[in-house]
Parts: structure tokens; sequence; C-alpha cells
């Protein structure tokens, strides 16, 4: 077992002994009487895939092993701070016990969560840190995540990187994450390469990163940049094709989340990097941390860390990303679970799987 490996059963395993003394408590008497329900609010669905592919099927699958009286009760808000209000204040109205909020806009979310306590619920902050005071946080280290982004750009251009103009695309403005990952990547590059060229907001879509790519272009010229920081897979995909249309096949460009489709550019060559977030674990993290509150228990043998967040201390879980490069997608991705080798390696891929040592047959 290689040392990837066996740093993602080690941390799968604790999570998964958590999840064991939580289970233990299912059958005895709940502090919570009656309705035994789980919110589960995601904030998108077009720009990254991961939320539906993984992080709520996930999360069920977890609350249904640790808690047969619990339900979720699930909903996506699809990039929309104002239908994530509704969705919220329903829940409250069906009398939810505890609420995973993933905030589209996390400085809005004070109120709703104040509001939920004054209920008697319980908000649990799922990947991105909620404003107000919520019960628990469960994400991975964000800064550090923008800093693995922006020491693998470096690695992706080598030599050139020290005399190298940077494009950066980052996260919306509205999620702290984003700037979390902002702050992380200026720690890796700043110094490092030549200057920061060009810096803005994609906002999380696509479509408005390819068009920054394309203003990059026409202010800087087709050749003023070396290297793309892309905040996450979804935006560097567009990032990549504005490049190639312009005539440009020789930037590096990384994003994060380890999106089926990023995998499969890693190995084609046209994207240098994603980042790995071992979705398993934070979604075990996540019904362990609410099944504990539905039933009274004490949650900080799951959530041992404290997070600031404007001056409250949050009991949290950070765990630790990974990057992901041709050479260790086989390390990563496949050996850790995210993906089955026969999914990567459809016929158009088979070349680019068995170049870069993916087992299977093609």
């Amino acid at each position: 077992m290689n040392s990837m490996t066996r740093r993602l059963v080690i941390g799968t395993a604790a999570v998964s002994m958590a999840m064991s003394l939580a289970a233990c408590g299912d059958d005895k008497p709940s502090s919570s009487k009656g309705n035994q329900s789980i919110g589960l609010l995601l904030p998108e669905r077009s720009s990254s895939t991961r939320y539906e592919a993984f992080d709520k099927p996930l999360i069920q699958a977890s609350v249904e092993g640790l808690c047969t009286k619990c339900t979720l009760d699930y909903a996506n808000a699809d990039g929309d701070e104002k239908v994530q209000k509704e969705q919220f204040d329903a829940l409250l109205s069906r009398g939810v016990k505890v609420i995973l909020l993933d905030p589209v806009n996390a400085a809005v979310t004070a109120p709703w969560v104040e509001d939920a306590n004054s209920k008697g619920v319980k908000v649990i902050a799922y990947d991105r840190l909620a404003s107000g005071p919520v019960a628990a946080y469960i994400s991975f280290d964000n800064e550090r995540t923008g800093e693995l982004q922006g020491q693998a750009l470096l690695e992706a251009m080598g030599k050139q990187a020290a005399n190298a103009d940077i494009v950066m695309i980052n996260g919306a403005e509205t999620d702290p994450n984003a700037a979390s990952f902002k702050a992380g990547a200026h720690k890796a590059l700043d110094g490092a390469v030549r200057r920061i060229a060009y810096e803005q907001s994609g906002e999380w879509k696509p479509e408005v990163a390819a068009a920054k790519i394309d203003d990059a272009i026409s202010k800087l010229g087709k050749n003023g940049f070396q290297g793309v920081y892309s905040a996450n897979d979804g935006m560097a995909g567009a990032i990549i094709d504005a490049l190639h249309k312009a005539g440009r096949t020789d930037v590096p460009v990384g994003g994060q989340d380890a999106s089926l489709d990023a995998v499969r550019r890693i190995l084609t060559g046209e994207q240098a990097y994603t980042i790995y977030k071992p979705y398993q674990p934070e979604a075990d993290a996540a019904a362990s941390m609410a099944v504990y509150l539905v039933k009274g228990i004490d949650i900080t043998s799951v959530a041992s860390t404290m997070t600031d967040s404007n001056g409250l201390q949050i009991p949290s879980m950070l765990l630790t990303p990974i990057v992901v490069t041709k050479a260790k997608v086989v390390e990563t991705v496949i050996q850790g679970g995210l993906y089955k080798a026969d999914e990567v390696c459809t016929p158009q891929f088979a070349k680019a799987c068995k170049d870069a040592g993916v087992p299977g047959t093609y």
C-alpha cells in the first residue's frame, strides 16, 4: 500500500470510528422526540458536478447507516441565494432538527442561523463556512487547498515560473472558501513568479471564466502570460477551451474538485492538475455531526478543532486536500475510490490512460 493510499485509509478510518460511536446510540431514546429529520441544502449544480454526484448521495447513505429513524430532507439552490433562503425556511416549517447548510452566499446566513437556533434547530456549515452561530463546521483546509493549487501551477511551469506572468480566475466573492483559496494561492505564487498580471472573479461560472480569459488575452496579448490559476475545474474547462480557440495550447491551467472531465483532461495533457478532496470522509463526518446533534450527543469527538468566524469559535473538522497530476491519477482518484478505471478510460481516453499507466483493458 503506497503512502497516499495509506493516508486516505487512515483518514477514512478515523471518521468511520466516529460514525460507529454515533451508530451505537441509534436504538437509545433520543433527546429529540418525534421528528428526527435532517435537512441538507447544497448550493449549485452547474458549475461543479460534485454536489449531486457525490455529496448528496454519500451524506444520505451515511445518515441512513447511522440512524434508522432519521430521514434526509434535501434541496439544491442552483446558485440562487433567494431560493436557498426559501428552502431553509421550508425546512424549519417542516420541523427538521438539524440543517446541513452549504451556502450560496455565506455572508447572508447569520439571520437564518439565529432564526433556526431560536426554534431549537442546529445548523452545521458544510464545506463552506456559513456566517452566524453555527453548531459545527466540516470542510477541507481551504487556504491549504489554494496553496497546493499555487504550488502545483509553479511545478507545471517549471523553470519558466520565476519569469512568468500569471492570470488568476478566482471563485465567487460571496463564497468564503474562495477567499481562502485565493489567499493560499497568493501565498504560493507571490514572489515566486514575476507578477500576477490579471486577476478577476469567475464567480464559479464557466461562462464568466471564459469571458475573463478572453479579456485577459485582449489586455495582455495572446502570448502575454505563461500560466492560469483557476479556482475550480468547471471554470478551468471553459478557460482551456477559450485558450485553445485563441491558439494557445501551451499554458498550464489547474483547477479543483477532481471532476471526471478534469481528470480526463489531465490524462490528455490539457489540464495540469486538480485538487482531490476525498468526499467520503467529509460526507461521513457531516452525517456523524448531524446524527450526534439529533440525538443530543456532544460533537467534540468529531469536531475536534476550532475555526474563528467573526469572533465566534466554531467546533470544526478540517480535512486535508490532495494534488492530482497525470503521474498521480492512479494513486489518488482511482485507488482512493473516487472513480473506477473504466469510468475514466472510455474509448476516447484509452490511449491517454494507457500512457499514464492507468490499469485496465481498453
